[in-house]
């Protein structure tokens, strides 16, 4: 198990700020590579100097790759399993850029089907070096309870 907090030791309100990344040229390349998205706004300079964005800019859903790892190296959660996001892209993410997560505990459940686990609704925002936010959402997020822990009421 990761270390990080149970279900049970979580509050409706915690706030965290992870630990930051800086965009790199490998970063876009390799998410390239992996979604197999070539487009020319995040490869090619020239015709990136030609759009509304004046230069290549990284590609959205890396974005959302970088909240999530940023997310589990921040410690805070204990093994959690991903149920779904919702999510905004707000302004974009340049080669340079130096990024960091703020989450903030929105809501939390048992579900009925899963008395071990509880359900997190977790409010995100990804911020750049100036504190803007340049995407945002909500993550839903599984983590186990404590071993111990008493069957509560679940909904």
């Amino acid at each position: 198990m990761l270390p990080g907090k149970f279900y049970d030791e979580i509050e409706i309100g915690d706030e965290r700020l992870t630990p930051r990344v800086t965009v790199t040229e490998g970063h876009v390349l390799a998410y390239a590579g992996v979604a197999g998205d070539f487009s020319p706004i995040h490869m090619d300079e020239v015709y990136a100097q030609s759009t509304v964005f004046g230069g290549r800019i990284a590609h959205g859903l890396m974005g959302l790759s970088l909240t999530d790892g940023m997310k589990v190296q921040s410690g805070f959660f204990r093994d959690g399993i991903a149920l779904g996001w919702s999510w905004k892209f707000r302004k974009p993410i340049r080669i340079g850029d130096t990024l960091q997560v703020k989450f903030r505990v929105a809501d939390m459940r048992i579900p009925k089907s899963r008395g071990d686990m509880g359900i997190l609704i977790i409010a995100i925002e990804l911020l750049n070096q100036h504190g803007e936010v340049v995407q945002e959402g909500e993550h839903q997020l599984m983590v186990p309870r404590k071993p111990d822990a008493a069957p509560a009421e679940t909904v």
